[in-house]
């Protein structure tokens, strides 16, 4: 599944209501469960309290209580819900039940809670972590130098070679192909250089330029390479190849840069670009947003200097959400929706992997391995695959899957642990960086239980906003074959909260024949074909059009949701979303049959004519909040609570960055801190506010969804 190049499906959901609370049925009464309010959350790994009611079976008066409870969280049903399971009640409390009933009752939960299933969506289940310790990874070392930026006032597009161009011959032909490029750049014997989108060819005497397009390509060759797709439009002018051997990002205008006040007065932004440029008018500073980072400048010649998202100008955060560039409040810090992407990004996808599960590492010669400075680790550099050397053994990540070995060359079995503490000690500078976001969490004979979270494909929270990529460049390894490492810049990478992290659209609609995959790991080494880029094989062949100009971009909510509508949108998520690649062809094998994860759970169901307004505070007490209204329950009815009202202290309905988006300091997954005193009012608005937001946001979801992305017709193996 490429992104950018397989189409969104779109189908109605068929799921069926999560509402809350759920009722589990006991031997001796039923229990309703209110929405559980998480208190820390690390792994698949979640701890919290839930209100509760029991109602006996005998039709006695319900009982409220408090249960404290340790589970574990599984994504891999359904793209859009989480499955909290195998539940250990730590500790039930009854605020308004003798000690003879409390013994009686908590037996009762301490029976039924155990064999429960509880299914939440992912928005409420996002949305309620906001009140949760969190697993803090360190993030010091994300590179934030900016790249080379380049600016043109016409259609252009950005032609990446990963250092000096290399080649290598096709087979069965005359030519030769640059292998360390994203797309297809072919050389004939003459030194003659040929790129196509399918419908308009260019040439150049050399790799680096310049292009001229061209109306007399060789005929062997057009008839080698794939053809237009029926969408390729005719341009009055070709567009410009403007080429780079470094890290770059290009900015595109159709014609000069167009400004447009938004409301406030204190923000312009350019509208005849897919780049998200603002211009902050009391400073006169202008604002890049590349691949989630912010880079600041006073003109287009630089010097471009990183800017933290939570230190952009305030009135950043005041883009009206419905605005065009909307969007781009997901990468403002302290915004509800910046908080919401890194609150997402805390959830794993998880899968249950079947021990028979095999890989296959093939190397160029034998294996090398490069020791990672700082760590007892070292990584093979000469294979597709992230393989790592640990203490005289051998481990590899496939899609989200840990493998062993006692040799390099295998055989590889699926790994039931790993030596986690010296892997998470792997830095952001290193390729192989974001195998510590992918995890062992639990096994039995027959299904290891494995996940992964956006940084495996290197999406990470930073700041407070989600951002793509470490920063470092990655140099290939200097052989024969061509191994490419996860580049940040030159695709105009950038995310929304509506498709998640996408290619720029003149890359998603491929001008070019693009061959860059999205996921985990590296990309396969050059294969001796026509088809796409050096980047990755099996790679995705589109020819459709370009879209510089069309006002596309990442922060334009109209566009992207009318194309939502439509079913037209042509662009993909990243991790940060709710595909999984444990859904991947090639991972589908390898997940453990449903005979083999069956679990006896006994799903819990809503109750739909409850209101989910019912809260447990860290003391145990049962609380509602009625029309704005605290109330305690109390000797079998609710009274107004003094504490939770008192309207001096009440907190104001702020957005807050967390600090697990920010860069932390060397203890790796340290959790974050909480403060020392306890006040109880701010701590349950906050969980009322966080119950509130994840049902938003859960009605909120499209009522569409995407199926897998389809191969389209030029997919090529």
């Amino acid at each position: 599944m490429a992104l950018g190049f397989a189409a969104l499906s779109l189908i109605a959901l068929s799921a069926r209501a999560l509402d809350w609370p759920q009722e589990v049925v006991a031997e001796k009464g039923t229990i309703i469960v209110y929405q559980p309010q998480p208190e820390t959350f690390k792994g698949n790994q979640l701890t919290g309290r839930a209100a509760m009611a029991l109602v006996p079976g005998d039709g006695g008066e319900q009982i409220f209580g408090t249960f404290w409870f340790e589970a574990r969280i599984d994504t891999g049903q359904s793209a859009d819900t989480a499955l909290v399971r195998d539940l250990k009640v730590r500790e039930v409390r009854w605020p308004e039940s003798k000690d003879a009933g409390e013994q009686r009752f908590t037996a009762i939960v301490e029976a039924a809670i155990p064999d429960a299933g509880f299914e939440i969506s992912r928005e409420r289940l996002a949305a309620s972590l906001a009140t949760a310790e969190l697993e803090e990874k360190s993030l010091e070392n994300l590179n934030n130098d900016p790249p080379k930026i380049v600016f043109r006032e016409q259609l252009a597009v950005l032609l990446s070679y990963d250092g000096e161009p290399k080649y290598a011959d096709i087979d069965n032909s005359s030519y030769q192909r640059v292998i360390n490029a994203p797309i297809a750049v072919v050389r004939d014997k003459g030194g003659k250089h040929y790129v196509t989108n399918g419908k308009l060819w260019y040439q150049s005497k050399s790799a680096m330029g310049p292009w001229t397009p061209t109306t007399t390509p060789p005929a062997d060759l057009v008839k080698a390479m794939p053809g237009p797709d029926t969408e390729t439009r005719d341009w009055p002018t070709p567009p410009e190849i403007v080429v780079a051997t470094e890290p770059t990002e290009l900015i595109v205008t159709d014609g000069a840069p167009e400004w447009k006040p938004m409301e406030g007065g204190e923000v312009l932004y350019v509208t005849n670009t897919e780049s998200p440029w603002l211009r902050d008018l009391p400073t006169g500073n202008m604002y890049l947003l590349l691949s989630g980072r912010w880079f600041r400048a006073k003109s287009t010649n630089g010097p471009w200097t990183f800017v933290p998202a939570d230190g952009l100008p305030a009135a950043f955060a005041n883009i009206p959400p419905a605005s065009e560039i909307g969007g781009l409040r997901t990468s403002v810090a302290g915004t509800p929706e910046a908080e919401e992407a890194v609150l997402d990004a805390q959830i794993p996808q998880t899968a249950a992997i079947s021990r028979d599960a095999t890989l296959t590492v093939n190397y160029e010669g034998k294996p090398k391995f490069e020791d990672i400075p700082g760590t007892q680790v070292a990584y093979a550099v000469n294979t597709a695959t992230q393989v790592l050397a640990v203490e005289g053994k051998y481990y590899a990540v496939d899609n989200g899957v840990w493998f062993t070995a006692a040799k390099a060359t295998g055989p590889w079995a699926v790994a039931d642990s790993i030596p986690s503490d010296e892997i998470k000690k792997i830095p952001a500078s290193s390729p192989v960086y974001n195998t510590t976001y992918v995890n062992v969490y639990e096994s039995t004979p027959e299904v290891v239980y494995v996940g992964y979270t956006p940084g495996y494909l290197w999406s990470f929270p930073y700041y407070g906003v989600p951002v793509y990529g470490s920063g470092w460049y990655y140099r290939p390894y200097p052989g024969p074959w061509y191994y490419p490492r996860p580049p940040t810049w030159g695709f105009n990478v950038g995310y929304n909260p509506w498709t998640g992290w996408s290619f720029g659209l003149s890359w998603s609609s491929g001008f070019f024949n693009f061959g860059v995959s999205w996921g985990g790991g590296y990309y396969n080494n050059y294969h001796r074909g026509w088809y796409g880029g050096g980047y990755r094989g099996p790679t995705v062949i589109n020819t459709g059009d370009i879209n510089i100009g069309n006002n596309i971009n990442v922060g334009n909510r109209v566009d992207i949701g009318d194309r939502i509508n439509r079913n037209e949108l042509n662009v993909g998520r990243d991790g940060l979303n709710r595909d999984s690649l444990y859904d991947r062809a090639e991972n589908r094998d390898r997940k453990a049959s449903p005979q083999a994860v069956q679990r006896d759970l006994k799903r819990a169901t809503s109750n739909n004519k409850l209101k989910n307004n019912v809260y447990a505070d860290r003391d145990g007490r049962v609380v509602r909040n009625e029309d704005n209204q605290w109330q305690t329950r109390d000797k079998g009815g609710w009274k107004q609570d003094a504490d939770l009202n008192r309207p001096a202290t009440r907190e104001r309905e702020k957005p807050a960055t967390r600090d697990v988006a920010k860069p932390a300091s060397r203890d790796i997954q340290k959790p974050a801190s909480r403060p020392a005193s306890y006040n109880r009012q701010r701590d349950m608005e906050s969980a009322r506010r966080a119950r509130t937001n994840g049902a938003r946001h859960e009605r909120n979801r499209p009522t569409q969804h995407r199926q897998m992305q389809r191969q389209p017709r030029n997919m090529r193996r």
